[in-house]
């Protein structure tokens, strides 16, 4: 496996988080009439992170926190060779006329985002959604979508790829940078 070059690790990984929620303080206040929304799966380590940080400034907090799986909404649902594997949806709530934050690791084409947008309709008619991402891979986005709140944003070609690494997962926080998607498997 061929080794990715490091664009974000440890300290300023979890720095990088902190700014984020202090970005969302600044905007939400107490979060009054607010929920958050992890993208399954990926996404949704970063919104526990960001709900786990936002808890230990103050629990009192007033926001709703859900996860969402998108396997059944992605446009490329039947185009896979190998079968997708669903995750648990964990939205025991309405969205309905509230405010949004909807969290993923990686904005890269927007189509994931769209599938997430298409997913949180059944959950009602928010007030307003707003996008949260570790990494904006700004170039070569196919829909016209754009994070309201980012930890890094990555101008790279199109055969690189971004890889978000968790603690959980991989026993480390970082993002990588590969030369292609083969490389990072």
């Amino acid at each position: 496996m061929a080794k990715g070059r490091v664009i974000l690790k440890n300290q300023k990984f979890q720095l990088t988080i902190e700014r984020l929620c202090n970005q969302l303080i600044e905007e939400y206040g107490n979060f009054e009439n607010t929920c958050i929304v992890g993208i399954q799966e990926r996404g949704v380590l970063l919104s526990d992170r960001i709900v786990k940080v936002l808890h230990s400034i103050d629990k009192n907090f007033a926001f709703q926190y859900g996860k969402i799986d998108i396997t059944f909404y992605r446009d490329d649902f039947r185009r896979r060779d190998t079968p997708l594997m669903a995750s648990n949806t964990e939205m025991d709530f309405q969205v309905e006329d509230s405010q949004v934050i909807l969290i993923d690791d990686v904005l890269y084409t927007g189509r994931t985002i769209q599938s997430g947008l298409i997913a949180l309709g059944h959950y009602g008619r928010p007030n307003k959604v707003e996008l949260l991402t570790l990494v904006d891979r700004r170039f070569n986005r196919h829909l016209p979508i754009q994070p309201n709140y980012t930890g890094m944003v990555i101008d790279a070609i199109d055969e690189a790829y971004v890889k978000v690494e968790w603690d959980e997962l991989d026993e480390k926080d970082q993002v990588l940078l590969y030369q292609n998607k083969e490389a990072a498997s």
